[in-house]
């Protein structure tokens, strides 16, 4: 469903009112809309605020940053008003387990497949002897192409089931955050985390009774839930909404840059406890227990990001876009009265009207005509194709990574978990060490130097007599959302030329040291994804964040069905023959995202309608609501 909002494109460094504020509008903008991406020239306010915007411990007035929806916090406590440092500590820690558990998860489920192969040959030749495989254990014997064969395809299974239930659920879970709060889906995303973690324990536990094929089932309750994917959605939603424009691409690399230090430290913790203890169960133990952490610590300490205010505004307007889509009864009657054969009747047939999987994606081609609605869609979609590119791709190729080096190059557990804790570190340095430096040089310097002309400007013009009367006084300018500018857009074309670059040297390095180089290279992409969910939430108003991160969402989930289909399988067919071949079809998937990127347009972007909800009457209408709002099938938490 297409949302119901105006597009534009304005040069925000001119053409903008000073001092607009409330009061009547200047000539030629009778009609215009507080809620409309526009950016007031006056101040540049988020361009020289702090680095995320606000100072929990400070009042109302001492902040120095505004933007869409702050003013709804202002003047309550500290741990009341919603901060992205509220996500950071749970983040980090949940984060720090989940590293550790990559290579050791990846090796558990090479065991475990393994020690089934071996038994299957083992049954139909009596004559067959092996060593017996200890989960866990340096198992050489299991790195043979059929075991290696076996994993890919197991792991294509995993990826697309947890792809294709997230490919549904995580754009609704986005949707629903614009209307519910973010953090209530968050927590539903990390309910599946737990559920898939005890299955992992029971089969790393009892490989003799719980078949290895029973991680499936953990797949299943990940992907209903939304997975990473709508976890990462969620949190970049939670993210922008605490954050001021400006600054936002720097706040959502500290998210992945917590991401990171956990897969550099993680690993390394890991690897070390698995040499000490000789299980790897211990792993999944505290993986575990850190998810548990991060619902407690969601669910009690960390404050909801979406105002009540907010949440009902977008409630009136979705319950808007479903009246005009015929998505509610016409006439329910008394609404006392039970539900006749009729209404069951309607719902059904609005139900599967309305159940097009692919429709979240409708926000990605606004309605209209136009050059300037073309550049819209354009930006929509070559972002699309570098975020598909850079998360969905790269995610599904990470664990065919771990299985090359592996194999090429006889790595062990120890030797694996080090490679990945090296790579995940340099992205740290990259994401809290270079980004905010190029966004202080690059955003931070030149507006804070405008702001200095131009009171030397307005100073001058008081000297010499020729000031104009003094606007009236009006609240601080608020930063809007009004698109990508041009720092996003270059961060974002090298990153995509950094991973080009070292997926180029994966196809011709031969030994582990030049992999490595190459890999610190392809580190230094690790400034796309960040780069590129900023600058999705410039692209639209407040109340459709979610839903577009949402939309993102199912295209990531969607990748993981596809790109395991594609990596897995080219991996399994060429790995006796030209292993290299995987790195080749990634490295064409990198640099057609390189060329699209040039395609990029700056400060374009989706202006929202500012209105207030309609406000039930009748009981009739409050009944009307009351459906939509149950059709919804929100779990209660």
């Amino acid at each position: 469903m297409a949302p119901t909002t105006r597009w534009d494109e304005t040069d925000v460094s001119r053409d903008a009112p000073r001092n607009a504020g409330p009061g009547p509008p200047p000539p030629g903008g009778e009609g215009r809309r507080s809620g409309d991406a526009e950016f007031d020239r006056g101040d540049t306010p988020g361009e020289t605020t702090r680095l995320l915007g606000t100072d929990p411990g400070s009042g109302a007035g001492a902040r120095d940053g505004h933007w869409e929806g702050d003013a709804d916090f202002i003047g309550l406590p500290w741990w009341k008003r919603p901060s992205v440092w509220f996500l950071l500590a749970p983040y980090a820690i949940f984060t720090l387990a989940f590293g550790g558990s990559v290579v050791p998860r990846l090796n558990l489920i090479i065991d475990l497949v393994c020690k089934h192969y071996f038994a299957d040959r083992s049954a139909r030749d009596p004559d067959f002897t092996f060593a017996p495989v200890i989960p866990g254990g340096n198992n050489r014997q299991c790195f043979i192409p059929d075991v290696q064969r076996q994993v890919a395809n197991f792991g294509m299974a995993l990826s697309v089931l947890i792809g294709s239930l997230s490919s549904l659920t995580a754009p609704k879970l986005g949707s629903l955050s614009d209307r519910y709060g973010r953090k209530p889906m968050m927590v539903v995303c990390a309910i599946g985390g737990i559920m898939s973690e005890i299955i992992t324990i029971l089969a790393a536990k009892f490989p003799d009774i719980i078949s290895f094929r029973w991680l499936l089932l953990g797949g299943f309750f990940e992907g209903l839930t939304g997975s990473f994917t709508a976890g990462s959605v969620l949190s970049h939603a939670y993210t922008s909404d605490c954050t001021p424009p400006s600054k936002r691409g720097v706040a959502i690399g500290y998210l992945h840059s917590c991401l990171f230090t956990g897969l550099a430290i993680g690993p390394l913790i890991a690897g070390y406890l698995v040499e000490w203890t000789g299980s790897l169960l211990s792993i999944f133990y505290i993986l575990l227990g850190c998810h548990v952490f991060y619902v407690s610590f969601l669910t009690f300490v960390t404050p909801e990001s979406l105002s009540k205010r907010r949440q009902l505004a977008a409630r009136g307007k979705h319950s808007l876009a479903l009246d005009a889509l015929g998505a509610t009864t016409p006439d329910f009657g008394d609404p006392t009265a039970p539900p006749t054969l009729g209404t069951h009747i309607h719902r059904l047939a609005s139900t599967v009207k309305t159940s097009n999987p692919l429709a979240p994606l409708d926000i990605l081609f606004p309605s209209g005509s136009g050059p300037n609605v073309a550049r819209l869609r354009r930006n929509f979609l070559v972002l699309a194709l570098a975020e598909v590119v850079l998360l969905g791709a790269a995610m599904s190729a990470g664990s065919i990574i771990i299985l090359y080096v592996e194999y090429m190059f006889e790595w062990g557990n120890f030797e694996s978990s080090r490679f990945i804790s090296m790579t995940s570190m340099v992205r740290v340095v990259v994401l809290v060490a270079i980004l905010p430096t190029i966004n202080y040089l690059f955003r931070h310097r030149p507006a804070a130097a405008a702001a200095r002309k131009r009171r030397e400007e307005e100073q001058e013009e008081e000297l010499e007599g020729t000031a104009s009367p003094p606007a009236p006084a009006t609240s601080p300018s608020s930063e809007k959302n009004r698109g990508a500018d041009e720092v996003d857009i270059w961060i974002l074309r090298f990153a995509l030329l950094a991973e080009v670059v070292g997926v180029t040297g994966y196809v011709f390095a031969r030994s582990g040291k030049a992999f490595v180089a190459c890999a610190v290279v392809t580190s230094f992409g690790g400034l796309g994804s960040a780069t590129i969910q900023a600058a999705l939430s410039k692209h639209v108003p407040p109340e459709h964040v979610g839903q577009l991160l949402g939309a993102f969402g199912l295209l990531n989930a969607l990748a993981r069905v596809a790109s395991p289909m594609l990596f897995n399988k080219l991996y399994a067919a060429t790995v006796e023959s030209y292993p290299q071949a995987f790195f080749v079809l990634l490295l064409g998937l990198y640099g057609m995202a390189l060329v699209a990127s040039f395609f990029l347009r700056p400060h374009v972007y989706m202006k929202g309608e500012d209105e207030e909800p309609r406000r039930p009457s009748t009981s009739l209408d409050r009944a009307r609501q009351d459906v939509i709002e149950d059709e919804e099938l929100l779990p209660a938490i």
